[in-house]
């Protein structure tokens, strides 16, 4: 396949969007609710694809189609391609209404009970009609919706396994805590180890999440296998109200409890358990104003979040 076979007319830009939505949903049936088509449409266009490229890009089966090497490629340029015309046209826009805009924010646990919302406060406070929409999800989802310009950055745990083609910019470091609601048995209990803890639920994260896997090897450590009575969660306002009325433990970074009476850390080491808290950006993408006052935001609020965090080591 030489490049003149993509340029000469044939190659559409409802071949691009075909591709990246039969590589996201996995099916014919998939893609073609997500585009609202019918399904001989979708069939039709993945046909044409593959013969403008001449080569297979899918390989299907009973329960869908799965992308090819050939299909892998051609995603992920189709969708840096889609990323840029979404990221092109918004640019535009914000040109001709400089006082307005919009970011889209992807998030999962880690930043999104105080990072992100003093940012987000700020920003509105600075530039009031620009539009800030929040989108929480897997760390794998999001990574999709940020190669495919469908989200501008995400804020959160910064994870180097399986970003590739993104940037990540570290903004501070967070500790993890098992913590309980303050009327658990539990609270405010010296010490409290985990054979303590294994005779009440859990609330653990997705097992697609690094934060499961360091728990994982954590009971493994102690001897003790992965509570059979448990929740797996990970939206911050879920976690959060299943303590303060119930008597589960929970796993989680020590920001998302900080300041809150109702919610008590326990006195048990879980060194090394930690991580950095950070942006993760498309490598190659231009930045739209509206992206970049965001950007600005949660640089001022992670500044202040470290010297915060400094000052209570030090006292």
């Amino acid at each position: 396949m030489t490049a003149a076979r993509l340029l000469d007319g044939r190659l559409k830009l409802r071949h691009l969007i075909l591709a990246d939505a039969l590589t996201e949903h996995g099916s014919v049936v998939g893609a073609a609710a997500a585009l609202h088509v019918t399904q001989p449409v979708v069939t039709r266009g993945l046909h044409d694809l593959e013969r403008i490229l001449g080569v297979p890009l899918y390989t299907r089966g009973p329960r869908g189609v799965t992308p090819t090497e050939f299909g892998v490629a051609f995603t992920e340029h189709a969708r840096a391609v889609l990323a840029q015309l979404t990221q092109a046209a918004r640019h535009v826009d914000e040109i001709a209404n400089s006082s307005r805009g919009q970011v889209v924010v992807g998030t999962h646990l880690a930043g999104s009970n105080l990072l992100l919302p003093r940012a987000i406060a700020e920003v509105k406070r600075t530039r009031p009609l620009l539009s800030v929409v929040v989108r929480e999800g897997t760390p794998e989802g999001l990574l999709v919706e940020l190669a495919s310009g469908r989200v501008d950055l995400l804020v959160g745990r910064l994870n180097r396994a399986g970003t590739g083609g993104a940037r990540l910019v570290p903004l501070y470091e967070e500790r993890v805590h098992l913590v309980v609601g303050s009327h658990h048995p539990l609270a405010g209990a010296h010490p409290v180890t985990l054979a303590d803890l294994m005779g009440f639920p859990w609330i653990l994260p997705g097992v697609e999440t690094i934060l499961r896997q360091e728990l994982e090897r954590f009971f493994a450590h102690h001897g003790q296998d992965i509570p059979a009575n448990r929740v797996e969660a990970t939206s911050f306002l879920t976690v959060r109200q299943l303590l303060i009325e119930t008597d589960m433990v929970a796993a989680v970074p020590g920001l998302i409890v900080a300041d809150d009476p109702r919610i008590t850390a326990l006195d048990i080491e879980l060194e090394p358990m930690g991580h950095h808290v950070g942006l993760t950006l498309a490598a190659d993408r231009p930045l739209i104003p509206a992206t970049r006052t965001m950007i600005e935001s949660l640089h001022a609020v992670a500044a202040q979040i470290r010297a915060r965090t400094a000052a209570a080591g030090a006292s």
